[in-house]
């Protein structure tokens, strides 16, 4: 569900940080739809603003997915006009009163996000590899992060949390290891699995994208100390 503030609501919030969730739209095999990572940046999202006062705003569906080319219904842009996408909505907010900004970005391929928040002391990029780590361990997530590399175990239990009607049969028995990827981006990530999956969704609950997520808010307290003002 897209935010539904009024101008009034958003006025009397008088929030100093905003927060865009960042997903794609791309293959996730046979079993996750192809806009799972802006689900799940929808999802971190929603959780984070229902525990922080700060203006939520809607996600941005399309970003850099040139490795999953290979797929049908995979569509991207380029680095260069997420870049600008990103830097635009920042200005803007700044000009309407909200002087920072946190990516919350769902989908691993976004690396110049990375390069963005570095060159602006008003930007925040959420969840990072340490947010993720806490979260992994609160919700006893099995495989490692390497491992569990893409519609595995942990995106899986996020949407089985958040959206289980959204799953198609056959996760239970689509587990594909691919630990190794020495060359993924030059070949894209068909030269590693067949079916679009790195991971083992086998092993993926609601109870864990529950935790995932609780996870998630609890280690958001650093990202928005760290932000000025």
């Amino acid at each position: 569900m897209l935010p539904t503030d009024t101008t009034v609501d958003v006025r009397e919030r008088g929030a100093r940080v905003a927060l865009l969730p960042v997903g794609s739209h791309e293959q996730h095999g046979p079993h996750l739809p192809l806009a799972t990572d802006t689900l799940i940046a929808c999802a971190i999202a929603r959780e984070l603003a229902a525990a922080h006062p700060v203006q939520l705003l809607p996600p941005i569906t399309i970003s850099c997915s040139h490795e999953h080319a290979a797929w049908p219904g995979t569509v991207s842009i380029s680095a260069p006009t997420l870049y600008a996408v990103v830097r635009d909505i920042a200005e803007s907010l700044r000009k309407s009163g909200v002087p920072n900004l946190v990516l919350v970005n769902a989908h691993g391929g976004n690396y110049v996000l990375s390069n963005l928040v570095q060159e602006s002391e008003d930007l925040a990029l959420f969840p990072g590899s340490a947010d993720w780590r806490v979260a992994r361990e609160r919700a006893g997530i099995e495989t490692s992060a390497r491992a569990d590399m893409h519609a595995g175990e942990l995106e899986t239990s996020i949407l089985l949390h958040t959206n289980p009607e959204l799953l198609r049969p056959g996760f239970e028995t689509s587990d594909h290891d691919a630990e190794e990827r020495p060359h993924l981006l030059t070949l894209g990530l068909s030269a590693y699995t067949e079916s679009g999956v790195i991971g083992r969704p086998s092993l993926a609950s609601a109870r864990k994208g529950a935790e995932l997520l609780a996870g998630l808010v609890e280690t958001f307290r650093h990202t928005l100390a760290a932000l000025p003002g």
